[in-house]
């Protein structure tokens, strides 16, 4: 039997003999040589089929994600009382990381995340347990203070309306970007990915990481991630934005933008429109891409848009929808970080979502069985 005590950034593996004495066997964690790196709002995901009743009394919306006000505090405990629910691994961003590395297959080892967590906590082991379970390398900041943060997923009809109470997600600091291990990681990784949501945390943290992608023409991706971020946080997307060499959203992020901004309805004029706003890095293009449920994928570079063809699902085949654009988003890096071309990303986007779609929340299988392949470019 053995026994895995961990001491900062270091694992120590101890083996018990038949006399229960315990050897020291080996310490320390190997180095960092992936490709991506992610940071973000690590949560636990409390996943549920409710009631109009439940989405009325809580004053929520389906395809809705909100920040949890102290109206919506009760849910949580609600969910685990009446409703039997699934705890699945989630955050958006780490959720984006699990399924680009599972969709790596055989190329171990790619992927690093970063955020916030309680210490010590079940929740938060749980997190880490999942995310190595899923190959990701994990240095989580460990809060002292507050508990690991929860999402509320509440389904309905196979959409989703999602409630998220940060708790200590909300409490990374950049202080952390200087430790041993998120340098070795921030230095190894040539790829970059923080959904929006990151952006109502640490835009201090955000920046620091993209300004380090554009001194050495590294890639960062960015998201949209809802349209309360636009909204309610424009000031911390203006400085993230100029950075981003790849914008990701949904149509009614892109909607939302667009009118906070002016931009017009038509969101192909509206992706290569905002393609076109200053860049930090000059040496790389931006690539916008828009994501419309069942409805075509939308990129916008160089002054060209492009739409792909999403393959239609049957709808008695539909579990939830929770967790589809950021399997899509970690199936397009999974082909980006190998330099494949635009529409083999986007087609491992469209199956990375379509697998995610008929799961309950962003539950991987043992191997992913993604076999490759281009997208189908719409005809005009």
């Amino acid at each position: 039997f053995f026994w895995v005590v961990s001491r900062g950034d270091h694992h120590f593996f101890l083996v018990g003999n038949h006399q229960h004495q315990l050897t020291f066997i080996t310490s320390i964690m190997s180095a960092f040589t992936g490709l991506l790196m992610g940071m973000g709002n690590p949560l636990l995901d409390i996943s549920a089929n409710v009631g109009q009743d439940v989405l009325d009394k809580y004053d929520v919306k389906l395809d809705s994600a909100i920040l949890a006000e102290d109206k919506h505090l009760p849910i949580y405990q609600e969910l685990v009382a009446k409703y039997s629910p699934q705890y699945i691994a989630g955050g958006a961003t780490q959720n984006s990381i699990r399924v680009a590395q599972w969709m790596l297959q055989d190329k171990t080892g790619q992927t690093a995340f970063m955020g916030s967590v309680g210490a010590n906590d079940d929740y938060g082991n749980q997190l880490e347990t999942c995310a190595a379970q899923d190959g990701v390398l994990v240095h989580y900041m460990k809060d002292e203070t507050t508990p690991t943060g929860t999402c509320a997923a509440l389904i309905m009809d196979g959409e989703r309306a999602l409630i998220a109470n940060l708790a200590a997600a909300n409490n990374f600091k950049e202080s952390h970007l200087d430790t041993d291990k998120a340098q070795e990681i921030i230095k190894a990784a040539k790829f970059y990915y923080i959904a929006g949501f990151f952006l109502t945390v640490s835009v201090e943290s955000l920046v620091r990481v993209a300004k380090h992608a554009v001194e050495e023409n590294k890639v960062f991706a960015l998201n949209l991630s809802a349209p309360f971020i636009i909204d309610f946080f424009g000031d911390q997307m203006a400085q993230a934005l100029p950075y981003a060499d790849f914008l990701f959203g949904n149509e009614s992020e892109a909607a939302t933008f667009a009118k906070k901004h002016d931009l017009g309805e038509d969101l192909k004029e509206v992706a290569l429109k905002v393609a076109n706003m200053p860049k930090e890095n000059s040496k790389r293009d931006r690539v916008v891409v828009f994501t419309q449920g069942s409805k075509s994928t939308i990129v916008a570079t160089k002054g060209v848009v492009t739409e792909y063809a999403v393959e239609e699902l049957s709808k008695d085949l539909l579990v939830d929808t929770n967790g589809a654009g950021d399997a899509f988003v970690g199936g397009f890096l999974s082909q980006l970080v190998q330099d494949k071309p635009m529409e083999e990303c986007v087609n491992a986007g469209h199956w990375a979502a379509r697998y995610i779609i008929q799961q309950s929340g962003t539950q991987l299988g043992d191997k992913s069985t993604y076999a490759g392949g281009a997208a189908e470019v719409c005809k005009a």
